[in-house]
């Protein structure tokens, strides 16, 4: 491989992974460390990126494209769980190698991965010790949105847990620079529906209930969460059904 086209690869991965919000506490060096060792996994649209069950050893960044993660119900229908667009990471195994992953990830449309390998991802952080802080807030962030969404399932109305569940979509797609600015990402109704178990009738008036609230605003397959902490409010304050 000539050190021109090297050095062009490294430069994709060194846009692709500066918009990932995990590694945006990362210093510039290690940013451009991480590009070098990594490499990029094209995909087609429905291919199966990682079963569940695999052992996935990598850290992986959407670069291009969508990716599904999601699971399959006792009848063999796949549910999708959430979609992850360009700047979105998955892998989460990466911090406890061997784990087996606990969901399915399927390309949702043609595009692509840049994965970084997860001893040497472990290794910049044993290096750059100052990225922790982002790393362990990114993670929590994480947690706290999925464990939510389990608490809604049980407690909340229809509205609490799609609102929670755009909530954490709009984590998941956050830029890699902290903020608190408006966050967009592709979702259509029937991406919801499936999600939730719904018809696309009932999400219809979910969502219409949530943009009367100012909340979201949905056109073309596209939802805006023009004020995350608002919307967190406005879910912590909902009532029990």
């Amino acid at each position: 491989m000539s050190e021109t086209h090297t050095d062009g690869r490294s430069e994709h991965n060194l846009r692709v992974l500066s918009g990932c919000s995990l590694l945006s506490g990362l210093p510039e060096q290690a940013l451009r460390e991480a590009a070098a060792m990594a490499r990029v996994r094209p995909f087609r649209a429905n291919e199966v990126l990682y079963a569940r069950g695999e052992v996935q050893s990598a850290l992986s960044v959407v670069g291009a494209g969508s990716v599904r993660i999601s699971s399959t119900s006792s009848d063999g229908r796949e549910i999708m769980l959430t979609l992850f667009e360009p700047g979105a990471w998955f892998g989460d195994t990466v911090f406890s190698p061997g784990v087996p992953r606990v969901f399915g990830a399927t390309a949702h449309s043609d595009g692509e991965l840049v994965e970084v390998p997860g001893q040497g991802y472990r290794d910049l952080l044993a290096r750059y010790p100052e990225a922790y802080p982002r790393t362990l807030d990114m993670l929590s962030r994480r947690l706290w949105s999925a464990i939510s969404i389990i608490e809604d399932n049980a407690l909340r109305d229809m509205p609490g847990r799609v609102g929670r569940r755009l909530l954490f979509l709009a984590q998941m797609h956050e830029p890699g620079e902290t903020g608190d600015g408006p966050v967009t990402f592709k979702l259509t109704r029937e991406h919801i529906a499936n999600m939730m178990g719904m018809t696309r009738q009932g999400v219809h008036r979910v969502l219409k209930a949530l943009e009367r609230e100012g909340l979201i605003a949905f056109s073309y397959g596209r939802v805006t969460v023009p004020d995350r902490e608002a919307l967190r409010r406005y879910l912590e304050e909902r009532p029990e059904k």
